[in-house]
């Protein structure tokens, strides 16, 4: 196995990661439970300059766990997802703006899928401004409060919907927008999430709708407090992509963000989604 050297970026999230052998990331075992175990320790990993290409990096997912198939056919290579305002590659392409906004992947499945193990984008092309990725520890978030806090959040539950991510950037949506995102079910977690492994986080983000039980402005403000606290400038790595870059990190723990680019912008990033195995509970 490759020796890796791991690099911390920032003191609440985010390491990189270096001493890849890309030739052996499909076939070496021993890999891929090395990178799990960096990024359960770490939250992001940084692979600078990896230039994977789509079947390697798919291949190499596959040592991470199960990959998420239900967006073939946008991509030739199977496990491929392009993220790209380009409607030419990607016909969802206007769903992604709500990427602007602090968010944890699978808040709002179709059905009773567990959120995403983890996220894999390599940089295709990148924007001339803006277009950053931007992380955020929710185990951090969590042990940031104090025990009264603690206490009160534990017994709390949020309503996620997909109708409350798209309408930060849609406030004004036709019938026909509306109808579509509340075609997508609602689905009620806890607002603290305890693990298999007992670490503690927040589930917040652009998908929390509002508390359950609560007056509905007083929880939209607590769930805004929340997010404000736990993407703090000094708690938020924000990666500055380059052409053949390729950051993994784990959506069970960490809030993520792009930073806004032009609608035009020949940005694309080539994601792979590794299936979750643990529900929000």
């Amino acid at each position: 196995m490759s020796l890796l050297t791991i690099t911390k970026l920032t003191a609440s999230v985010g390491a990189e990661v270096t001493g890849l052998d890309p030739a052996a990331l499909g076939a070496d075992d021993a890999l891929g439970a090395a990178v799990l175990e960096a990024l359960e320790d770490n939250g992001v990993l940084v692979f600078p300059a990896l230039n994977l290409d789509p079947q390697a990096q798919v291949a190499f997912c596959r040592r991470l766990g199960e990959i998420d198939h239900s967006s073939d056919g946008h991509h030739p290579v199977p496990g491929i997802y392009p993220v790209t305002l380009d409607t030419s590659k990607n016909s969802s392409a206007a769903y992604l703006r709500a990427t602007f906004d602090w968010h944890i992947d699978g808040c709002t499945p179709t059905g009773d899928e567990y959120p995403q193990k983890a996220t894999v984008l390599s940089a295709k092309q990148v924007a001339e401004r803006g277009g950053q990725t931007e992380f955020a520890s929710t185990y951090g978030a969590y042990d940031a409060l104090n025990d009264a806090e603690k206490e009160r959040l534990a017994s709390l539950r949020v309503v996620h919907s997909l109708e409350a991510s798209q309408r930060r950037v849609t406030p004004d949506p036709t019938p026909e927008e509306l109808a579509r995102w509340r075609a997508r079910p609602t689905h009620e977690h806890p607002l603290v999430w305890t693990h298999r492994s007992g670490r503690k986080s927040l589930v917040l983000g652009a998908s929390a709708d509002y508390v359950v039980g609560m007056d509905l402005e007083e929880g939209r403000a607590l769930l805004a407090d929340l997010l404000n606290r736990a993407t703090e400038a000094d708690r938020v790595y924000s990666h500055d992509w380059s052409v053949g870059d390729t950051v993994i990190w784990d959506n069970r723990g960490v809030l993520h963000r792009a930073t806004p680019y032009d609608a035009n912008s020949p940005r694309e990033m080539l994601r792979t989604t590794i299936l979750g195995d643990e529900p929000i509970q």
